[in-house]
C-alpha cells in the first residue's frame, strides 16, 4: 500500500474503528459530519485516494460501500439489499456493505446477510428492516426457514415438502403459500437461514 497523507490516514482509522464498534463501515455522510466538512465531495475525494492506494474499495451506489484492504483484516460478512432478477445473490451491485460479525454468533456458519423487506415471516420474529444471517446451499430440509427465488426477489420463507409439490409458507396470515409442483418447475434455494440480527433505531 502508497503511503497516505495525514488526513487520509486520519480517515482510513475512523473507518476501521467505525468496523470495530459498529460492525459497519461509516457513510459518506458520517464520514463528512465526523471532520467538519460540508458536504461529501471532499470525504468522497479522499476514499478515491485510499482506493487508488490500495487501502480500500469502493462499492458504486453502496451507501456503506466500503472494505478495507489491510492485510490481515477480517472483511466481516457481506450485507445483500434487494436482489435483481437473474443475477447471483452475491453480485457486486447487491452488496450494501459489510458487517464484523463473529460466526460464534450462529450455530451454523454464515456466508452472507440479507436485508429483511415486509412482514411475510412477522410471527416468527423476522421484522422489516431485521439482517438474516444466511447460510448459502441449493438444498433445504423440510421444516426449514429458507431463501429462494421468485421472480424479481429473493423471499424468506418456511419450506415444506410434501411429495412433488414445495411449498413456501409464510409466517403472516396476510400472506399467502407458494405452492412449486417440482416435476414442471425447479425451486432455486440461494440458502439456509442460520440467525437473525434485529435492527434497532435509537
Amino acid at each position: 500500500m502508497k503511503s497516505l497523507t495525514h488526513r487520509q490516514q486520519q480517515i482510513l482509522d475512523f473507518i476501521e474503528h467505525t468496523l470495530a464498534r459498529e460492525g459497519f463501515p461509516p457513510t459518506i455522510a458520517e464520514l463528512a459530519a465526523a471532520f467538519g466538512m460540508g458536504s461529501g465531495n471532499a470525504i468522497r475525494g479522499h476514499l478515491q485516494a485510499l482506493a487508488k492506494k490500495g487501502a480500500i474499495q469502493l462499492t458504486p451506489g453502496a451507501s456503506r460501500g466500503i472494505r478495507l484492504l489491510k492485510p490481515g483484516t477480517d472483511q466481516g460478512l457481506p450485507l445483500i439489499g434487494r436482489v435483481a432478477a437473474g443475477q447471483p445473490i452475491l453480485a457486486e451491485q447487491h452488496i450494501e456493505g459489510y458487517c464484523q460479525i463473529g460466526p460464534e454468533l450462529f450455530q451454523q456458519r454464515a456466508d452472507y446477510l440479507l436485508r429483511v423487506h415486509g412482514l411475510s415471516m412477522r410471527d416468527a420474529g423476522i421484522l422489516d428492516g431485521d439482517l438474516l444471517a444466511v447460510q448459502r446451499r441449493p438444498d433445504a430440509r423440510s421444516g426449514q426457514l429458507v431463501v429462494a427465488r421468485i421472480g424479481d426477489e429473493a423471499t424468506v420463507k418456511r419450506l415444506r415438502l410434501d411429495g412433488d409439490i414445495a411449498y413456501l409458507e409464510p409466517a403472516n396470515p396476510d400472506f399467502t403459500t407458494i405452492g412449486i409442483d417440482l416435476r414442471r418447475d425447479a425451486l432455486a434455494i440461494e440458502g439456509i437461514v442460520v440467525g437473525v440480527i434485529r435492527r434497532i433505531a435509537l
